[in-house]
Order: structure tokens, then C-alpha cells, then sequence
């Protein structure tokens, strides 16, 4: 009936030929983009696959290319994104919380949004500067761990708060009602109910945020993390670099060899990225099959 209607007028014609059209330029778009990825991720591969060992992994920066390893960046790393995990994720989630649950709807809640909405989309080189300004100078921080992951925190807080605001306004009120009705508090609710069925819209947020900071390098450059260390942090205090700096500093050196060395770096720097959201959608799987709505 449809495909007559659309066959009788002519307009309706003309509308369903631009949304083909547009479907098939969207199309295109989509594999044109997936098409550039393959081949970028088969050029690093080819040309970092075979320096890809334990010797790598576990051996220091060096000037001599055979001798050059990845460990100080990527104990680094581990450190500064567990330490963002646990420094973000509570105040994301608590912030969330807080906004949709307790907040009373008025100005000061509309203007929290906004802003909120706005530092998600600010450039990540003006949270370097903050935290070269709040961390390393004025809480004498220096050019530590802690103070790269609270920088990143700021980072990514916005898009953790929008998303887990997300998720939990996603849940249904009757599911609050409920657990009122049966003589439980608001917390107990929140608690028992909203956070775990919030959970894996929540979890798709942080999964989102961190796969940001993990790949983030100005912020660190400007509060200090340094190019070139010869040892792994032992506490939060340490100083420290990371495997997008110690990348970027191969990729900058003229000798082949380097080269070849930053693409080995980017193919550990995607196994790691890929494994820890890996970890965490089996979390939210198993989560999500336990809904209780």
C-alpha cells in the first residue's frame, strides 16, 4: 500500500529517493571510515609485529633501538589509569547520583547541567594547564602519578556523570515506587535497585572515559610527565611517563628503526586498551542479565 501511495505522488517520490540516497552516502561513509582503519591497523602491524617480545616489554627506554623497551611506559600507564579509575569513577557516579536523585529541579540544578555539558567538550590541553595551575603548583604535587590521574579525572568526570545521569534516569520510576511501598528508604532504593539496574549504561560511560585518558597525551605533557625514565613508580608520589608520550617520543626520532618501535608501542598500547574494556563489558554483561526490571 505504501509503495503505491509513494509510486501516486510525486513529492513522496522525490523524499524516498533522497532518503535512499542518503542511507547509501551514510553507508559508504561508514565503511570508507572502517576501510582506513584496517589499513592503518595493518600497516602498524606489519611494521611493529616483529619487535613485539618479552625483551620489549621488559626492558627500559634506550638510545639503542635493539635495547629500547616499554616497561617504564606501560607500568606508568597502569598506574595512572587505575588511579583515575579510582579517583573518577566514585565522584562520577556519586555526582549522577546526587543530580538525579536528591537535587531539586531549579536554577542551580540547570546551571550544574549546562556546565557540566560544557566541560565534556572542552580541549583536553586546558586540563593540563588546570593541572599544572591546581595539582603540580599549588598542592605541590609535582610531576607525580597522583597528579597526572587527577588531571585526567577532571578529564573525563563530565562524560561519567552525563552517562551514569543517563543510565539511572533510564530506570523506570514504578521500580522506585515499589521499593518505597515496601517501607525501604530512598538510599536503601538507590543502593539496592537503581545502581544495579543503572549499572551497565553506567559501565558504558566509564568503559568510554577511560579509553579516553588512556590514549591522552598533552594533558600529561603539560603537567609534566617526562619523555624519557629509566624506572617503574612504586608509590603515587613517583614520577612516571606513559606509553602515548614514550609513542610520540619514538615517532619524532628520524631513524627508521624508531618508527618501527612506536608501531610496536601502538599494538601493545591497543592489546592493553582492548583488554581492559574487554574486562569490563564482561562486567557489565553480567550485570545486565540480572536486571531487575
Amino acid at each position: 500500500m505504501s509503495q503505491l501511495l509513494t509510486e501516486a505522488n510525486p513529492a513522496l517520490r522525490k523524499r524516498h529517493r533522497q532518503a535512499t540516497a542518503f542511507r547509501r552516502l551514510c553507508q559508504a561513509t561508514a565503511w570508507i571510515a572502517v576501510l582506513l582503519l584496517l589499513i592503518l591497523l595493518v600497516q602498524i602491524i606489519r611494521q611493529g609485529s616483529g619487535w613485539v617480545d618479552w625483551q620489549f616489554i621488559g626492558n627500559f627506554q634506550s638510545r639503542f633501538p635493539e635495547k629500547a623497551g616499554i616497561k617504564a611506559g606501560l607500568a606508568g600507564t597502569m598506574w595512572i589509569i587505575l588511579t583515575t579509575i579510582a579517583i573518577a569513577v566514585p565522584l562520577g557516579v556519586a555526582a549522577a547520583v546526587y543530580l538525579e536523585e536528591y537535587a531539586r529541579r531549579g536554577r542551580l540544578s540547570r546551571f550544574i547541567e549546562v556546565n557540566i555539558a560544557n566541560l565534556a567538550g572542552v580541549p583536553s590541553i586546558v586540563y593540563g594547564l588546570l593541572g599544572l595551575a591546581v595539582f603540580v603548583r599549588w598542592f605541590s604535587l609535582d610531576r607525580s602519578v597522583l597528579a597526572g590521574a587527577l588531571t585526567l579525572s577532571l578529564l573525563i568526570l563530565p562524560v561519567i556523570i552525563i552517562a551514569s545521569r543517563e543510565a539511572i534516569r533510564a530506570v523506570p520510576s514504578s521500580l522506585r515506587q515499589a521499593s518505597y511501598a515496601l517501607g525501604a528508604t530512598r538510599w536503601q532504593t538507590i543502593r539496592h535497585h537503581v545502581l544495579p539496574s543503572a549499572l551497565p549504561g553506567i559501565l558504558t560511560g566509564v568503559i568510554l572515559s577511560i579509553s579516553r585518558a588512556m590514549g591522552e597525551t598533552a594533558p600529561l605533557i603539560i603537567v609534566g610527565a617526562a619523555t624519557f625514565v629509566a624506572f617503574t613508580p612504586e608509590s603515587p608520589l613517583d614520577e612516571f611517563t606513559v606509553l602515548p608520550i614514550q609513542i610520540f617520543n619514538w615517532a619524532s626520532r628520524p631513524q627508521a628503526e624508531f618508527h618501527e618501535l612506536a608501531a610496536a608501542g601502538i599494538i601493545v598500547l591497543l592489546t592493553a586498551l582492548l583488554g581492559l574494556n574487554a574486562i569490563a563489558a564482561l562486567i557489565r554483561h553480567r550485570f545486565q542479565r540480572y536486571k531487575t526490571w
